[in-house]
């Protein structure tokens, strides 16, 4: 395996290392904060819900619309995307 490749490799392995524990923490800290206005307030958990599942709907839209810019960046270097 040549040097390129191997950076390659290491450069995925970190992006989708950084990518899961974004998954993971985001919505526990905006479920913390969440319950912290539950407590302030003194309603039931119904902030930390809407909190933590609002992270976690931003994260994959987040994520979405990332997957799609690099699938067109590589569809645009790719031979079937050059212009003739």
């Amino acid at each position: 395996m040549d040097l390129r490749a191997r950076q390659e490799l290491n450069k995925g392995f970190g992006e989708a290392l950084s990518r899961a524990f974004e998954l993971a923490v985001t919505p526990v800290v905006f479920g913390f904060f969440g319950y912290l206005i539950d407590m302030r307030i003194g309603t039931s958990p119904i902030f930390l819900l809407t909190l933590a599942a609002f992270a976690v709907v931003g994260s994959f839209v987040k994520f979405w619309y990332a997957y799609d810019q690099e699938m067109r960046a590589k569809d645009a270097e790719s031979v079937w995307g050059r212009e003739q």
